[in-house]
């Protein structure tokens, strides 16, 4: 009985240490309304990140998709970078890109991209997207859509 429950633990332990690279966040902002018999945690996020929009314009240019990117990574000695590649439904096959950069020293952190005002509005929904974490030019990890070719 007592190796098992050793085993039990180990696998526990081991679970808990490992710890994904990329975590992808999706979340998108249809309208500005705020319905009270939506989800706690949609509304909550509907408010994040329409605060400080004052008027109905600005609350329009807040409208669009917000990706947040939760990374990490042992390695230090090169400035990490994190690139998300997206195609867009009015722009065809052109593939866009958006960039954050992190200090050599950093080695976890969060970046947002958002896909939001004329760039959502003229360019429309994202379809298809890649998220990847490099350091040095290197390609440490990566997550994708299911649409991503």
């Amino acid at each position: 009985m007592r190796p098992l429950i050793l085993v039990a633990l180990t696998a526990l332990l081991a679970s808990c240490a490992s710890r994904q690279p990329l975590v992808v966040k999706q979340f998108t902002l249809r309208d500005a309304g705020s319905d009270y018999n939506e989800d706690p945690m949609i509304r909550g996020e509907k408010l994040r990140r329409l605060h400080g929009a004052i008027g109905v314009n600005e609350q329009a240019q807040r409208l669009g998709q917000y990706y947040d990117v939760i990374w990490s990574d042992a390695s230090t000695g090169a400035p990490a970078e994190i690139v998300f590649e997206y195609q867009q439904g009015a722009t065809g096959s052109r593939v866009k890109r958006q960039t954050k950069q992190f200090d050599a020293s950093a080695t976890a952190g969060k970046a947002e991209f958002a896909i939001i005002g004329d760039n959502y509005t003229k360019g429309g929904k994202v379809l298809a997207w890649r998220i990847s974490l490099r350091r040095g030019g290197q390609e440490i990890a990566s997550r994708r859509s299911y649409l991503w070719q």
